[in-house]
């Protein structure tokens, strides 16, 4: 990855690289070998969520950047859906302790960072990307979550890298992917459902017919009834894709409500310099590396704030 310190198109400041921190964490857990800190506590996501901050620091060397967290497994759309995200459990035992070391790596190493209550990491995202760019800013969305996508601007300001796959999605990129633009993803979602986040779809509805109806029609509200509304619609048994979508319209709109990403978080208005990345606090780095028994992942940091 090329350093990339410009923000996208019609932009003129900074581009600000936003972490969807519990992405990496996870990842870094699932495939790490069990490891423990000098004080038993166990530290093999906290480990690789740490290294995947420093690689990508001394990669990219970013003027900005901030990691979003989430404040617990469960948020307000939990209150909305009981059933949301239900299938995934608690974390695992050894996994628990590691999300407050995760964020105080985070912080020692110079990140802004947020968590709200009952609000996602997603959200955070979503929010403070409209803050950057409403600051003439762009913003680089650091996630594996396909719903972010629907953050992506036509303009190039913000975009989404995946950084196992090394493939950055801006708005062409989507439409490839999902066969939808951006905007269109939560009524993609409603549609064919979320099995990630344990969000139903419509019956039958897979994502080639998905996207063929939202090439016809804007959005989920603009679907006719009506079958023989569907000029232009070109998919085999639309009079009983239309029944579906009839029967469980309902549904695709709660679906499609739920995985939208909010864009006004309160309280979470950040200025630029407030995103501002620094470099690593040494006295903090130094005093958590040792109190973990790290000691060659210091020699990683790229940047030290002093």
């Amino acid at each position: 990855m090329a350093a990339k310190r410009n923000g996208g198109a019609g932009s003129s400041g900074p581009l600000v690289h936003l972490f969807d921190g519990h992405v990496y964490i996870f990842r870094a857990y699932y495939s790490l070998p069990p490891m423990a800190a000098t004080d038993g506590t166990p530290c093999n996501a906290a480990y690789g969520f740490a290294n995947t901050l420093l690689r990508y620091a001394a990669a990219e060397a970013p003027t900005h950047a901030a990691v979003c967290l989430d404040a617990a497994m469960t948020s307000f759309r939990n209150e909305i859906e009981a059933g949301y995200k239900a299938q995934r459990g608690e974390p695992p035992d050894d996994l628990e302790p590691q999300f407050d070391l995760c964020r105080e790596i985070a912080q020692a190493l110079g990140f802004a960072t947020w968590e709200v209550d009952d609000y996602e990491a997603d959200d955070l995202i979503g929010t403070i990307a409209t803050q950057v760019v409403r600051r003439r800013g762009s913003a680089r969305v650091l996630t594996s979550d396909k719903d972010l996508c629907q953050l992506v601007r036509e303009d190039g300001r913000v975009v989404v890298h995946d950084l196992a796959k090394e493939r950055t999605f801006d708005a062409d990129g989507v439409r490839e992917k999902f066969g939808v633009s951006p905007g269109q993803i939560p009524d993609y979602l409603g549609l064919v459902g979320d099995a990630i986040d344990n969000l139903p779809g419509v019956p039958g509805i897979g994502a080639k017919t998905a996207a063929a109806l939202l090439n016809a029609f804007p959005s989920i509200e603009a679907i006719p009834a009506d079958v023989a509304d569907w000029s232009g619609v070109t998919i085999r048994g639309a009079a009983r894709m239309a029944e579906r979508i009839a029967e469980h319209r309902e549904r695709a709109l709660k679906t499609k409500s739920l995985a939208t990403v909010l864009r006004d978080v309160p309280g979470v208005a950040p200025g630029l310099s407030e995103l501002v990345w620094r470099g690593a606090h040494r006295d903090r780095t130094d005093a958590l590396f040792d109190r973990l028994g790290w000691n060659r992942i210091r020699d990683r940091v790229p940047r030290w704030r002093d």
